[in-house]
């Protein structure tokens, strides 16, 4: 099945991993401190000295990198999109070094990862078994499925665009249809991921039709994240004078949800604070848990009410006090499966083992046209 490096950053950390024939063999998570990353004026900046880490670490463990048939990396913010893989190419390398469709660490996966390939090949100099080794990324976020009626927004400057967990949604859709025995043509599903960001996103034949977006303020509460906000006090608060651009930003995305109410994004001392009776506690919980439930019904009417699944994902989906108390309000319109927590880099293998078997579709980004089946 052949040798996958897989690529994962973060703002403060370069996650990677190695799976040989479909088995892990290694996964480590490299933590980059505040000198290290201060010593650059942006962190798309930062490709090289972390492509640097990832290969000094291989070599410690003793993985020889002519070994890696390809490189499986995370998604960045880039359009126009589908879902799906993507060879990296230089269209997608400019618009992610330029951060043309936003500015954030996982832009530095795909150019890490075809760095790393491009490494291998000169120190190969021939083709391996599956040929030359590539550097591809799996179901980015800002992938867009949606309905032409889901794209229109209140105003004609405020469309409504996609970002959200696509690469562990699409891989628990097909982790669904596995367990179910179902077939993607004939299933109509709602996934709500809930990390620090949630999302909430409708699958049908095989695309994702409509979702939430997971950072502009289209979506629910999050342990993070302010969601929707009422536009008129936003407005106020934009021009009080009390607060920078960036800060407002940061109040909305960061510090906001239970950080804004509790100081902390952990979920489970929010649930342990509402099962000791703490009032506060109490109501947040059943806020955030109402907030989603909206945004999921919201989500049926896309599909006039024909859902055949809806799922729960992401890491806090192992608390039960909130997988049990969503049910209870949206399992009327379809039944509800859980499958907790989130692996993005055995997600990324999985598309790996794909591409090695020859089992998917490589799509080539193009950073001026829709990408087509």
């Amino acid at each position: 099945m052949g040798t996958i490096l897989v690529v994962n950053t973060g703002s403060i950390t370069t996650k990677f991993a190695v799976y040989r024939d479909g088995a892990c063999i290694l996964e480590q998570k490299l933590e980059h401190t505040v000198a290290e990353l201060s010593k650059f004026a942006d962190v798309m900046d930062q490709d090289r000295m972390r492509t640097d880490a990832i290969i000094s670490a291989l070599g410690k463990q003793n993985i020889r990198l002519e070994d890696i048939d390809i490189v499986m990396c995370r998604g960045g913010l880039f359009t126009p999109c589908i879902t799906g893989v993507y060879n990296v190419n230089a269209d997608m390398r400019e618009v992610l070094s330029t951060s043309r469709e936003g500015n954030h660490a996982c832009n530095l996966s795909a150019l890490i990862g075809d760095n790393i390939a491009h490494t291998i090949n000169e120190l190969r100099g021939k083709d391996g078994p599956f040929g030359p080794c590539v550097a591809y990324v799996a179901d980015p976020p800002m992938a867009d499925e949606m309905l032409p009626e889901c794209h229109v927004g209140g105003i004609p400057e405020f469309p409504r665009r996609t970002l959200f967990h696509a690469l562990n949604t699409r891989a628990i859709m097909r982790r669904y249809l596995r367990d179910s025995g179902r077939k993607a043509e004939d299933t109509t599903a709602i996934i709500c991921h809930m990390g620090g960001g949630v999302t909430i996103s409708t699958h049908r034949d095989g695309r994702v039709i409509d979702t939430s977006h997971g950072l502009g303020g289209d979506g629910p509460i999050t342990p993070e994240r302010a969601g929707c906000c009422p536009p008129y006090p936003l407005i106020d608060m934009c021009f009080s004078g009390k607060y920078t651009k960036q800060e407002i930003k940061r109040k909305l995305i960061g510090q906001g949800g239970a950080v804004a109410y509790f100081g902390t994004n952990d979920m489970r001392e929010i649930v342990r604070g509402a099962k000791e009776g703490k009032p506060e506690y109490v109501l947040f919980m059943k806020a955030f848990v109402l907030n989603i439930a909206k945004y999921i019904v919201a989500q049926g009417a896309v599909v006039d009410g024909k859902v055949d699944v809806i799922i729960l994902t992401g890491g806090v989906a192992y608390s039960t006090d909130i997988t049990d108390a969503i049910t209870k309000k949206v399992s009327w319109l379809a039944p509800v499966v859980v499958y907790p927590g989130e692996n993005e880099l055995a997600s990324l293998a999985e598309n790996g083992e794909m591409i090695l078997e020859g089992k998917t579709k490589i799509h080539t980004y193009n950073k001026d046209h829709i990408i087509e089946d």
